[in-house]
């Protein structure tokens, strides 16, 4: 029985799996959206919405535990700098999956990460760029 174990195994073993998570993590912080498959971004987003959580205190220990977890310097300073600051009023809910259907080659779901009100912000997660309505005239 698999009860309250929480997370998703994705076919690999625990240094794998932590390796991919750490990798997708800090691709997330320094793009703002990642393309993947579905299970791969549930797991992604539970990691990302943590940090990010960690990083709207932005303490020094706060810091040093994401650094512990992001692999490279830009990307937490981005995280502690760009990202948290736009998320001080929003009590989580920092990123948005969006399904975009199957892969060609082994029929796996795809969909794409990306945090909330960032630069591929969606509307209404639809995939089109973000613009401004026209005025109605009239």
């Amino acid at each position: 029985m698999r009860h309250r174990k929480a997370g998703r195994k994705l076919g690999r073993n625990t240094a794998h799996r932590k390796a991919l998570l750490r990798n997708m993590v800090t691709a997330l912080f320094e793009q703002g959206r990642i393309q993947t498959t579905d299970a791969k971004a549930k797991e992604v987003r539970r990691v990302a919405e943590k940090l990010i959580t960690k990083a709207r205190r932005g303490t020094l220990h706060a810091r040093r535990q994401a650094l512990a977890y992001v692999r490279g310097r830009d990307a937490v300073a981005r995280l502690f700098e760009e990202i948290a600051p736009r998320y001080k009023d929003r009590p989580g809910g920092y990123t948005r999956i969006i399904k975009l259907g199957r892969r060609r080659g082994d029929n796996a779901p795809l969909s794409i990460l990306e945090l909330v009100d960032g630069p591929y912000a969606t509307d209404e997660g639809k995939g089109e760029e973000v613009a401004s309505a026209p005025e109605a005239e009239g």
